[in-house]
């Protein structure tokens, strides 16, 4: 790829960040240099703020409305805030970052808005879609990409305003297996053919580390926890990495496997002739037969795009069966039939609890206690037991010391672990997540699929849509595997 920018440098002294309503700052006391052309995996805890120093970085954090900084940062000698073009920032949703419906318009509109001469965006867009490998035409409807096509699409956006630093805030965390693979290789021959400086998220440590220079790991009381080559860190600083709980290459979590569960086994959800609908009025799944077993783990795995999160809201009833029925084994006291779109969000309270891709979108109060609080005043349980209940779970789910905090305040794995919580909160009979350990640290990795155990130990049915390998190896006690090209 031709491009007229340079990589560019940060510099950090004393920065921090602190957002408003939060009495600790989310990330203190960084001290950190990065010199034009490094590519760095960013690591640490959950809640250690990495995604709010990438969010510096990138010059979006906000007014003193929003917050307050301390130190100083800088881009090439210059506030963040001010060299717009110059950082690329991609999240993890593959959606976040598509913003026109065809794919070379997308591309086309970051340099656009820079100002960029008409005549020269055509050479940008076709060099930035070649150096990530995204070979589709591009009249392409951006809707019809897979998740690791809208991946590359936004980092190629990014490369096409020349940015000099790309920064990628866990760009692999929502995507299937040949997605991971996609965008792990796109953001190779990115930085190989513009020596762009290179800034990575991830808690997939093994995708990542043969192309990185450099790992820096924040510590969650402030500062650094560890910073050199990857064989450095990976090497001298291990038993100080697990015990904080990052990843490391090599190092999986020792839990016990589910036992596989037999056909005979009692269903407590069960699927005839199903087909699933997001709209009501195209399905992404015809003729599905299948049960939830009762008592057990059920994970239900495939390619991005082939209806799982579409299967797991019908199955929890918050979507209309598109044809055929999901019925379940046990019916709310007056209800006449057991199909659970049917139920009311109150039947369903104690019967089938949801736990979202997107955490945020379950979020109703503005305490993290007070969130775990709303189940359990709608059932109209006695405020001793709701008191019981919250406090363990904010304790097993490491959250206790954020129970004041405003959960949209909190990291993206801190969002997660607040999310399963609420849903156990009220001891549904069956419980669905959709990705269940996406940007969790080790240690609540662990937190979380223990507890999934804990339910099923229970008596509970545990449906999970996951692409997470370690998940399905320690859950999967029914496996439900959606083929690609499948009707």
């Amino acid at each position: 790829m031709t491009t007229g920018s340079r990589p560019a440098g940060l510099r950090a002294r004393g920065w921090g960040w602190r957002y408003a309503g939060r009495r600790r700052p989310a990330v203190a006391d960084v001290d950190l240099d990065i010199a034009p052309g490094e590519r760095v995996l960013l690591l640490g805890a959950s809640g250690a703020g990495k995604s709010t120093l990438l969010a510096g970085m990138a010059g979006l954090l906000g007014g003193d409305e929003d917050g307050e900084a301390s130190g100083r940062m800088t881009i090439d000698g210059a506030d963040p805030s001010t060299q717009r073009g110059r950082v690329g920032l991609v999240l993890q949703d593959p959606d976040a970052g598509v913003v026109l419906s065809r794919v070379g318009d997308d591309v086309a509109f970051g340099c656009e808005n820079l100002g960029v001469p008409p005549e020269r965006i055509p050479v940008r867009v076709r060099a930035a879609l070649d150096a990530v490998g995204l070979d589709v035409p591009l009249d392409r409807e951006t809707a019809r990409l897979s998740g690791g096509q809208k991946q590359r699409l936004a980092i190629a956006g990014a490369l096409a305003m020349d940015a000099g630093l790309l920064l990628l805030d866990e760009p692999t965390a929502n995507l299937d297996p040949v997605g991971v693979r996609e965008v792990r290789a796109a953001v190779g021959r990115a930085v190989e053919a513009t020596g762009a400086t290179l800034v990575v998220i991830e808690h997939r440590t093994d995708v990542w580390v043969e192309l990185m220079t450099r790992v820096v790991v924040l510590d969650a009381e402030g500062g650094l926890l560890a910073d050199g080559t990857p064989a450095e860190v990976f090497t001298r600083h291990a038993a100080t990495l697990l015990a904080a709980g990052v990843w490391l290459p090599g190092h999986p979590v020792d839990l016990p496997a589910l036992p596989a569960v037999t056909a005979d086994v009692p269903a407590a959800l069960r699927a005839r002739g199903l087909a699933v609908s997001r709209d009501g009025r195209t399905p992404v799944r015809e003729r599905l037969d299948l049960e939830v077993a009762a008592g057990a783990a059920s994970v239900i795995t495939g390619p991005n795009g082939v209806g799982k999160s579409t299967l797991a809201l019908t199955l929890a009833g918050l979507l209309p069966e598109f044809a055929g029925t999901v019925e379940a084994d046990t019916v709310p006291v007056g209800r006449r039939g057991a199909r659970p779109s049917r139920w009311s969000s109150r039947e369903l309270l104690t019967r089938i609890g949801t736990v979202f891709q997107d955490p945020e979108h379950q979020f109703l109060a503005s305490t993290v206690r007070a969130e775990l609080e709303v189940g359990p005043r709608a059932l109209r349980r006695p405020s001793r037991e709701i008191d019981a209940v919250v406090d363990r779970l904010l304790d097993e789910l490491g959250l206790t010391a954020l129970a004041r905090a405003n959960p949209f305040t909190l990291s993206g794995g801190q969002k997660r672990r607040l999310s399963v919580a609420t849903v156990l909160a009220t001891s549904p009979e069956v419980i669905v997540l959709d990705e269940p350990t996406f940007g969790q640290d080790r240690r609540g990795w662990a937190g979380i699929v223990s507890l999934l155990q804990a339910q099923v130990a229970d008596g509970r049915a545990v449906v999970a849509v996951t692409h997470d390998e370690d998940a399905v190896r320690l859950l999967g006690g029914r496996h439900i595997e959606l083929a690609a090209g499948a009707s």
